[in-house]
């Protein structure tokens, strides 16, 4: 990998840019040793480009820039679900040619427009994730990662998972210590793990719907309580058969992982904001043992909770 070229376009978003230029674009320093890439930003017509926070930039080669590049990264843009044909094409002709092509956030809507992603595991960033779903059925969306690699087609989750997508491409490229060399010049870790998971905040799921509210509130506050299906269809005043039906209409959902959800969002909470012990936090959410919830925790959020405590306790 010897040439990089970034695509930005009208509306670029600045920490989007950012995070390419500080891996790819950065030059020779004597202390690290590490390559220096032939680096050019791009854009379908030179000049100004509309900015997405308050300046614009000045870019004054087009897209004949990405012709030739080994590595070509469309840079993600506020309106992003307008697709410029050329950019596109360009997208579609470094993937034929075996060049690695890489969007994250909302670049990587463009890699779905340019038909990258049919059959393929993608991401972006959490916000975006069930529209990408949506939108191209075709692609297979991971909403529980940073960055995710199929064949020369990589897709980042967006705003600094850009550095970490940029990251994992160095080490398997050019190998661990020129990955670390740069992690520490950026001053990030070389590697992080888990996924987007454990930095979504988890909205509880509704509890106004139209007749479960009452029993989802309830539920919420005895989350250390068994909670079956038969205990909430009682507590709901049904048949079990009818309550699970009514509970996945209304929340979209099974009841069973419902309650998971909040436990391990209660367990979320206390293990950033409490010393308790996770044997402690287990019983108090209703997993009732360290194992039950190391279990359901490394599953869900991709980490164990003594590392997620590591990384978050306040």
């Amino acid at each position: 990998m010897q040439k990089v070229a970034v695509i930005v376009q009208d509306g670029a978003e600045p920490f989007g840019l950012g995070s390419l230029v500080e891996v790819w674009g950065e030059p020779y320093h004597a202390d690290d040793d590490n390559p220096v890439f032939d680096f050019q930003v791009c854009t379908p017509r030179p000049g100004r480009v509309t900015g997405r926070a308050g300046y614009d930039l000045l870019v004054d080669v087009g897209l004949e820039a990405a012709a030739d590049a080994d590595l070509v990264c469309l840079s993600p843009k506020y309106d992003f679900l307008d697709h410029d044909p050329a950019v596109l094409e360009v997208a579609r002709a470094a993937h034929d040619r075996g060049a690695i092509v890489y969007a994250h956030c909302s670049g990587v809507f463009e890699l779905a427009a340019a038909g990258l992603l049919e059959g393929r595991e993608c991401t972006t960033h959490w916000r975006y994730t069930d529209r990408l779903a949506r939108m191209y059925p075709d692609a297979i969306v991971r909403p529980d990662v940073l960055y995710v690699q199929s064949g020369n087609v990589l897709t980042g989750a967006g705003s600094a998972a850009g550095i970490d997508a940029s990251l994992h491409l160095l080490r398997q490229t050019f190998g661990a210590r020129v990955a670390a060399t740069t992690a520490r010049r950026i001053v990030v870790p070389p590697h992080r793990d888990g996924g987007q998971a454990q930095f979504i905040s988890r909205q509880v799921v509704d509890c106004q719907a139209e007749t479960l509210g009452a029993v989802l509130t309830w539920a919420l506050e005895n989350l250390a309580e068994p909670l079956d299906v038969d205990t909430l269809a009682r507590k709901a005043h049904m048949s079990p058969r009818t309550f699970a039906r009514r509970f996945r209409d209304e929340t979209g959902t099974t009841p069973h992982a419902w309650v998971t959800a909040q436990r391990l969002q209660l367990a979320e909470e206390m293990l950033e904001r409490t010393d308790n012990s996770v044997d402690h936090i287990a019983a108090e959410v209703g997993f009732g043992n360290a194992a039950t919830l190391r279990h359901h925790f490394t599953r869900v959020r991709g980490v164990s909770p003594q590392v997620y405590r590591r990384q978050f306790a306040c």
